[in-house]
């Protein structure tokens, strides 16, 4: 049984992520860790989450002491900790031999430029860098099990990437268009105007600057245009994706191109037929629905996701699972 810690359990994927490793019968969960400076400290995660009343984890801080202690007690641990605090901690962790599954954004690039421009530091850890994998879990196992440093992907990219690298090699040089809406929860837990119940509609934000647009680029190798929306729901995305497909292409091509997900039980594609949030909020599960038009060679696709789920959480488990072989 592998022991995992979580720092920054008293965010909704730091909370979701325990649920998922303690139901998780070859998994433990070694301890769940906040701030020192957190007002949660001390706490039980089921006084925030009454949800979890089945659990008795109590949100230690993370001292030098805790830290040790994780050292010496667990095999992995779990960032859901702002982009700037996994920078530090995961290069801490990982240079002391653990395996770290980083749920923020501070390992997912490659280049260590894009990081002043999308994440507003320096990346301070090429070392470091240069030894985490990109873990989209469908696509990149393999590397996912070599590695000890696996950036988990945000929730936008892992909707929009499931949906379009089976269709990578089909891609005209035609941007592809990405409109997708995202439940209030993708926003975090700390209180906000712009989400707060009386204040939060459908409305467009980040518009032609979210971080997410040269993630999802990077990964996919072709640029994109994205467009993130806030909806007035608690969770789950819908991303609507359209794209040009070289001349030629046939339905059978689609088709054949999609199979890769043939053996991928929590991915779902369907022709003619598209996903709704509904069936997939509180699961792991991505369901895909396309329809394409021969004559003028665009193809729509749309990915429905959970945010805190394959958007961060269940997709972090899989990682785990993936690497450990559990």
């Amino acid at each position: 049984m592998k022991s995992i810690a979580i720092i920054g359990a008293s965010g909704y994927t730091g909370a979701q992520i325990t649920s998922l490793i303690n139901a998780d019968s070859n998994l433990s969960v070694q301890g769940l860790y906040v701030s020192e400076n957190s007002l949660d400290k001390g706490r039980k995660l089921a006084d925030l989450y009454p949800i979890y009343s089945h659990m008795a984890y109590t949100l230690s801080p993370l001292t030098d002491d805790a830290k040790k202690q994780i050292v010496a007690q667990a095999d992995a641990v779990v960032l859901a900790t702002e982009h700037s605090v996994s920078l530090e901690l995961a290069a801490w962790f990982y240079q002391q031999g653990l395996a770290v599954f980083d749920l923020s954004g501070a390992y997912r690039f490659a280049d260590v430029a894009q990081y002043p421009k999308w994440y507003g530091f320096e990346h301070t850890h090429p070392d470091v860098l240069a030894q985490a994998v990109y873990g989209l879990a469908e696509w990149n196992s393999e590397q996912i099990k070599q590695t000890r440093m696996i950036a988990v992907p945000g929730c936008y990219p892992t909707a929009s990437l499931t949906a379009l690298k089976p269709l990578k090699s089909l891609l005209t040089s035609a941007y592809p268009v990405i409109n997708a809406v995202s439940g209030v929860t993708g926003a975090g837990r700390k209180a906000q105007l712009n989400t707060s119940f009386c204040e939060v509609s459908l409305t467009p934000y980040g518009v032609l600057g979210h971080r997410h647009q040269p993630e999802i680029a990077t990964h996919l190798g072709q640029e994109v245009i994205f467009t993130p929306h806030l909806g007035n729901f608690k969770r789950g995305i819908l991303a609507t994706i359209t794209v040009q497909l070289k001349p030629g292409t046939t339905e059978a091509d689609v088709i054949k191109a999609y199979s890769v997900y043939d053996n991928a039980p929590i991915v779902t594609v369907k022709h003619n037929q598209f996903p709704k949030l509904d069936d997939v909020v509180n699961t792991p599960n991505c369901h895909l629905g396309w329809k394409y038009d021969v004559n003028s060679g665009y193809l729509v696709v749309a990915s429905a996701i959970d945010n805190l789920m394959k958007g961060a959480a269940s997709q972090g488990l899989q990682c785990i699972k993936i690497h450990f072989g559990v």
